[in-house]
Formats: C-alpha cells, sequence, structure tokens
C-alpha cells in the first residue's frame, strides 16, 4: 500500500504552493466528463464516475480525508449500479427510467436519513480515526451517498443535492490544500445548476 501511495503523490505541478499530483490531474479530467456526460443523460458517464472515484479514493486517504476516500469506494459501487440501472433500470410501472421528480414522501424520508446519518459518521469519524474535521468529512459523504442514488434513479433533485455538496467540498479541500481539486468542486457548482435545468426540460409531463 505504501508504494502505491508513493505513485499517487508523483508531483505534475505547485499550485498556490502545494504540489499537484498526476492522479489529481487524471481524476479532474475524468470528472469534469462524467458530469458533462450526465447533464447530457448519457451512461459513458458511469465507467467515467468508477475510474475517477478510484482515484480520489487513493488520493483522499494518503491526505487522512477517510471519510472522504470511503465514499469513493462507494462511488466506484454506486457507479457500476447507476450503470446498470441506466441500461436496465424501471420505474414502479415497469418502464424504463426517464428523468422525474421525487414525491414529497420520497423526498422527507431522503432528508430525514441524511440529517440522522450524519452527525452519527462525525461521530465515529472523530473517535475512531484521525480525520482533521471529522463532522465536515462526514457531511458531504452522506449527502453525497443522496445524490448519487437519486441521479442513479433518474430523480432530478439529484441536482440541488450535488449543489450543496460541492459547495462544502470547496472548503474541506481548500483545507487539505487540493487546489485543483478546489477548482473542480467549484466548477462543478454552475456545472450541477446547469444539470438542473437540462433535466428540468426533459421531464415528462404528468398524464
Amino acid at each position: 500500500m505504501a508504494g502505491l501511495l508513493d505513485w499517487v503523490g508523483l508531483p505534475a505541478f505547485t499550485l498556490l504552493g502545494s504540489p499537484i499530483t498526476w492522479t489529481e490531474v487524471i481524476a479532474f479530467v475524468l470528472s469534469i466528463w462524467m458530469v458533462v456526460c450526465n447533464m447530457r443523460v448519457h451512461v459513458l458517464a458511469w465507467p467515467l464516475a468508477l475510474v475517477s472515484s478510484l482515484l480520489y479514493f487513493l488520493l483522499f486517504w494518503s491526505g487522512k480525508l477517510y471519510g472522504e476516500a470511503s465514499l469513493q469506494l462507494l462511488f466506484a459501487a454506486l457507479a457500476i449500479w447507476g450503470w446498470w440501472q441506466w441500461l436496465r433500470g424501471t420505474d414502479g410501472e415497469g418502464h424504463a427510467l426517464h428523468v422525474r421528480r421525487l414525491d414529497r414522501q420520497g423526498l422527507t424520508l431522503a432528508l430525514l436519513v441524511t440529517l440522522c446519518a450524519w452527525p452519527l459518521l462525525g461521530l465515529f469519524l472523530k473517535h475512531q480515526t484521525d480525520s482533521p474535521l471529522p463532522y465536515w468529512d462526514a457531511f458531504p459523504t452522506v449527502a453525497s451517498l443522496l445524490g448519487q442514488w437519486l441521479l442513479g434513479r433518474k430523480y432530478q433533485e439529484n441536482w440541488p443535492v450535488w449543489v450543496l455538496v460541492n459547495t462544502v467540498s470547496v472548503a474541506l479541500f481548500a483545507f487539505k490544500g487540493y487546489w485543483l481539486t478546489v477548482v473542480l468542486y467549484a466548477v462543478f457548482i454552475p456545472m450541477s445548476v446547469a444539470g438542473w435545468r437540462a433535466w428540468r426540460r426533459q421531464l415528462v409531463p404528468a398524464t
């Protein structure tokens, strides 16, 4: 593992006094491409998500952001699940998935689960790891799982979740000096807003 983490840390250039690794550069490019595919509801988004998540796992683990690192492994697994959902998934009526809205009951349940899971994960990270920001680390971890599930099931509400996650993540990664990733997540914010609008135009009218 130590040898692998040494490879992860190979510098490409320096930005604002912090070394930017080749791992971060490659993950940055793949992540931008992934979000563009998500905005267009293109299935290529999922294999891109799989590879970029594994690269970010290595990067975050080396930086002791264990919540974010563990999240990337879950993202990798969810990328395989989401890939299958977009290819073969169906809605409650057996139809192929399409862009849609989450009903009020589903939205309430999703928010309650997220608000309960956040402090629990923060408490775990605080007492079981040396994470420097356990609760800041925990929030985007939990909220991102919600966003990924909504995205995989083609619910439009995934986009406002990503706006919130990306905003918090900018501050978290700035603290750790991952400046290229800060730029990435800052770019993700307007891209998420654009994705929200693009998916709204694809909503199937209720009958």
